[in-house]
């Protein structure tokens, strides 16, 4: 562990030890166990198998963020996670169960007002853990792959054939990037939507597109940085690490998590002071993450659901293209805008994240609303300047009552937006699902949210120049609270510096002139 968790540093040998023991063979053939023979009917089945040898994995897996999607945070005592807040893209997944929960590390989860079902044998063990690239959840299964042969997308004529779960369980072994890209990268209702840094040009990148993921670097999986203990999953968006004050985690200090830059490259990482200095203020994304979607992928930059509902002459819905192919409209989900090698937006943060939850009552005269806020400021010791995606949009609001709606936007029956696209009848659907007063009443507000930066790391060459921050129009133009040479003007700096300047220079020409006076007159 010692020696991956230093592999980070530009280190030849470290980074041959890192490849050693990341490719290292496992200490078990799964093709040899009896309890993985099989044939297994369904997913549940499997883990059966698995739980007879890994015993805690169940229990262990259930503790985590990834199976309850909540995460109470300690500081701003909010509680988040999937089940309660509304992003700016589907929503929430509260009455959108059947689909969302095709990307739960469990079975069976159909409602979320409940907790996650209680049967250990309800945990999937082979969506992180498939190595054969076969295994895949079935869109609309509340989690478990398709045991027949079932068409998608539905009237496509594609018919998915079911997996050999066998056969699979049988090769199974550490996650790779596609695993975790399975569902992180198609977040948000396609390849590279949510966050901007994570699509699935990750799954094999080029060295120009991330140094640390590239067959061509260090080929580092999620789980090298992402190091999980105890299937608890290091380096969560609802409590990021803004500024990692205690350098290389090694064994005997710090939490052992790598979720950090500074967790292998240390606090001071260049060889150049000045660059180091920059450390204290500034986040290593900032210089060394210069532009997201790089890898061939768009992502979503605008979402308006108002504009949802439009159908053709005959009555059919409607699907709009752009010029580079990207879908810009459809009658289901309203007007969309991607972007590619999007420069981020700066903002001062410490790690603190609020969110404005389902029962927050909105202040409907100051737009948009911020689905959430980050924190932190120049004069606060713990801040840095880091990079962010900002997602926009128009989502539907409660103008009564002031509060963002849940709408069901999936689903079989005649309520979903989908079929009808009656919104009123799909804010009705969604909100007695989610538990939440709807007073009958809505319109559409504009949104943003705001999501952090960290994948995606360019070659050293790449990174940022001084001069595309210190310049008057550089990236951070925008950012105030502080003074930046290059970019900021103050009289009396400019005053006080041309006048030391000045000084300067006519002490030189004071010295050169009494330099050349002196030696004529020794010449004399």
């Amino acid at each position: 562990m010692l020696l991956i968790g230093l592999a980070f540093a530009p280190t030849p040998a470290l980074a041959a030890a890192a490849e050693t023991l990341e490719n290292a063979s496992s200490t078990a053939d799964h093709d040899k166990f009896d309890e993985l023979a099989g044939p297994f009917d369904t997913g549940p089945a499997v883990t059966h198998a698995c739980l007879s040898c890994h015993t805690e994995a169940a229990n262990q897996v259930r503790q985590s963020t990834h199976w309850t999607w909540e995460f109470a945070h300690p500081q701003t005592g909010q509680m988040l996670g999937k089940r309660h807040v509304i992003n700016s893209f589907c929503g929430t997944v509260a009455s959108n169960e059947p689909r969302c929960t095709s990307c739960h590390v469990g079975y069976d989860w159909t409602d979320t007002r409940d907790d996650p079902p209680v049967a250990q044998t309800q945990v999937d063990c082979l969506v992180c853990h498939d190595t054969t690239g076969e295994y895949k959840k079935f869109p609309t299964a509340a989690g478990h792959p398709n045991y027949e042969p079932m068409e998608w997308p539905k009237g496509s004529g594609n018919v998915r054939k079911p997996p050999d779960l066998a056969d699979i369980a049988r090769k199974v072994g550490a996650p790779s990037r596609a695993n975790c890209g399975a569902c992180h990268f198609y977040g948000g209702g396609g390849d590279g939507v949510k966050h901007g840094d994570l699509d699935s040009s990750l799954v094999e990148p080029p060295l120009e597109l991330d140094v640390h993921m590239s067959p061509d670097g260090l080929d580092f999986t999620c789980a090298t940085c992402h190091n999980a203990s105890g299937h608890q999953v290091p380096g969560s968006r609802y409590a990021v690490k803004a500024r990692d004050t205690a350098g290389i985690d090694i064994p005997g200090r710090g939490d052992q998590s790598r979720a950090s830059c500074e967790s292998c490259h240390d606090t001071r990482p260049h060889t150049k002071d000045k660059l180091n200095d920059h450390t204290r203020k500034v986040a290593c994304q900032t210089c060394h993450v210069p532009a997201f979607a790089r890898g061939g992928v768009a992502t979503k930059m605008w979402w308006d659901w108002s504009t949802a509902g439009r159908l053709d002459d005959e009555g059919n819905p409607i699907e709009i293209l752009d010029e580079h192919g990207h879908i810009s409209y459809t009658s289901q989900k309203g007007d969309f805008r991607y972007a590619e090698n999007v420069v981020p937006e700066y903002r001062w943060f410490d790690g603190q994240v609020r969110y404005t939850l389902r029962s927050d009552r909105l202040n409907t005269e100051s737009e948009p609303v911020r689905i959430n806020r980050v924190e932190g400021s120049y004069e606060d010791p713990g801040s840095r300047i880091w990079p962010f995606k900002v997602m926009r949009g128009k989502q539907p609001y409660d103008t009564r009552n002031r509060t963002l709606l849940v709408s069901h936007v999936f689903g079989k029956d005649d309520t979903a937006l989908w079929t009808n696209f009656d919104w009123n009848k799909a804010l009705e659907a969604g909100t007695e699902f989610a538990n939440q007063p709807y007073s009958g009443e809505f319109g559409f507000i504009e949104t943003q949210m705001y999501w952090p930066i960290t994948h995606m790391v360019a070659p050293a060459e790449q990174a940022l120049r001084c001069d595309d921050c210190h310049a008057r129009q550089g990236r951070l133009a925008g950012l105030g609270g502080f003074y930046m040479p290059g970019r900021d003007r103050s009289v009396l700096l400019d005053l006080v510096g041309w006048s030391l300047a000045l000084l300067i220079l006519a002490g030189a020409v004071l010295h050169a002139g009494l330099r050349i006076r002196a030696r004529s007159a020794k010449g004399r």
